[in-house]
């Protein structure tokens, strides 16, 4: 495939990251190995398989982190129903994604981690999957990666795009860069209408809105037997839940509970943290303020006094979502952007959040509307709104079953992404 030559801030970034791949890799080595990934599967990021390339089509989908990952799992069963002969191959870089992800695997899908930006891992990683297409998810972008995958004559979509106003001011400070990287995408589908203004205002016409592939995510799973033993565990008490908290919603939600129990003793708060590893520091903020705690991590026994179980275990929010009547949705009282509010919806929880959600902005005021959640903009509101709803079980019913109608209305489009992206990546003759 013939292709202009890269403008010079793409070839001294290919010279310096090139350079550095050997420091990067030790770093992320011992990054992952810390963080329990096995041995074994740490040469992924230099681009060196652990698995064998099946026979036939195989698409490569690349995501970033565990939103992302799961956000696809779903649209590649769905390819996969659709086109038994396909095979599926689903990277990222972190190994908390790699952990959820190993245990919801479509058929006929592998995992790896992904390669560093670097010549030689890449090259190495193309030469043994030698995918048949690639796709890539939301803005995990990398310059070699999208270069060498092109020029190596792989097709290539861009799906569930989003360009934050940031990143898009940094873009079109570097219009020809952008079109140059942007370019190789014959598809690029994006997941609210200000990310698709952006790209059509670098040159990129073909990028058209559309549906929000975590709206498209289904329920999480979760044990049954372990939701049964819990239920039994929390029968009789109303119960909410603060989901995916970050530093600083903590001490809101715990507040916001505390206003609870004056109302009701009883009360039960499941707070689950956004990154498990701050466990054990949440664990002595709940009892410096005064608050009965248990935490899962550690096997600690959730009983009739317990005032908030800290729930920092990995993998579980589908438990958690399908038990709570209620759920406080968090990265959206602190600046990062809300997290997804279809998870809950889809379990048929009804939802609070805050004001910060620029990450679902297209979301969360349709939601809203439908009547399934309820927006709050401090301590305050949140204590009036969980004790207004945990009171008045009709009504929260009532607001749970908006929920799981708002959610069960975004599923009638799968059909239409795998046509668009058969079509865009000529796939029809790998059938």
């Amino acid at each position: 495939m013939t292709r202009t030559p890269a403008p010079l801030p793409l070839r001294l970034y290919s010279a310096a990251a090139n350079l550095i791949a050997p420091l990067a890799y030790a770093r992320v080595k011992d990054k992952l190995a810390a963080q329990g990934t096995d041995p074994a599967r740490l040469p992924e990021r230099m681009g060196r398989a652990t698995a064998r390339r099946p026979d036939g089509p195989l698409i490569w989908f690349h995501a970033a982190s565990v939103g992302e990952s799961v956000s696809v799992l779903r649209l590649i069963t769905h390819m996969g129903e659709a086109y038994p002969g396909w095979s599926f191959l689903i990277t990222s870089g972190t190994a908390t994604s790699a952990q959820v992800v190993a245990g919801r695997l479509p058929p006929r899908t592998i995992h790896q981690f992904a390669p560093l930006d670097a010549r030689r891992a890449i090259d190495r990683f193309l030469a043994h999957w030698r995918p048949t297409a690639a796709i890539f998810v939301e803005s995990e972008l990398w310059p070699q990666m999208l270069r060498r995958t092109s020029a190596a004559g792989v097709p290539m979509a861009l799906i569930n795009a989003r360009i934050s106003d940031v990143s898009a001011r940094n873009w079109k400070r570097a219009p020809k860069t952008a079109g140059h990287l942007l370019g190789v995408f014959a598809l690029i589908h994006t997941q609210d209408a200000r990310t698709t203004a952006h790209l059509h205002d670098l040159g990129l016409l073909h990028a058209r809105t559309g549906q929000n592939l975590k709206s498209l995510s289904g329920p999480l799973p979760f044990d049954p037997e372990e939701k049964e033993r819990m239920a039994r565990l929390i029968a009789g008490r109303a119960v909410w839940l603060a989901s995916s908290t970050h530093p600083g919603e903590d001490e809101m939600m715990l507040g916001a509970h505390r206003k609870v129990l004056q109302q009701d003793p009883d009360a039960l708060l499941i707070l689950v943290p956004r990154h498990p590893e701050r466990g054990a520091a949440l664990e002595t903020l709940i009892a410096t303020q005064g608050l009965s705690g248990a935490r899962r991590a550690i096997g600690s026994q959730l009983t009739g006094q317990t005032q908030v179980y800290l729930a920092d275990t990995l993998g579980e929010t589908g438990l958690w979502y399908t038990l709570c009547p209620l759920t406080c949705l968090c990265g959206s009282f602190a600046p990062v952007g809300g997290h997804n509010p279809y998870e809950p919806a889809y379990a048929g929880s009804a939802i609070l959040h805050g004001p910060l959600y620029k990450n679902f902005a297209d979301t969360y005021p349709l939601i809203d509307a439908s009547g399934a959640a309820l927006e709050v903009a401090d301590a305050t509101a949140l204590a009036q709104a969980l004790i207004a709803h945990l009171g008045d079980p009709a009504a929260l019913d009532a607001m749970r079953a908006r929920a799981r109608a708002f959610a069960a209305a975004q599923e009638n489009v799968l059909d239409q992404i795998t046509d668009d992206l058969v079509t865009a990546l000529d796939l029809e003759r790998t059938e």
